[in-house]
């Protein structure tokens, strides 16, 4: 099964595609493709160029937990930024 993931453009946020082609930030709401439909489903998803970046597809089981040689870099994609937020780019230091 695969999982369809990309950054927002808008917030830089990973999300999923979910139902009815709605991105998604939880990995348990996105949508599993079988392995023959996902190259398609990428490759329509990757013209919405003017809301996402980066998308690509995601081994995953039926429960959606990733799978494969890039699991724990999903799970860490899926929890969100791993750095603290008072030293995040972009924000003065105190």
């Amino acid at each position: 099964m695969k999982i369809l993931t990309v950054n927002l453009l808008q917030s830089g946020r990973v999300a999923y595609l979910g139902p009815e082609n709605v991105w998604v930030d939880q990995l348990r709401d996105a949508s599993l493709f079988s392995d023959e439909e996902a190259d398609a489903v990428l490759a329509v998803q990757s013209l919405r160029v003017t809301e996402i970046a980066g998308a690509y597809l995601l081994d995953a089981d039926e429960q959606h937990a990733p799978t494969g040689r890039d699991a724990v870099k999903e799970r860490i994609r899926s929890l969100g930024p791993s750095v603290r937020a008072d030293i995040r780019a972009g924000q003065e230091r105190v």
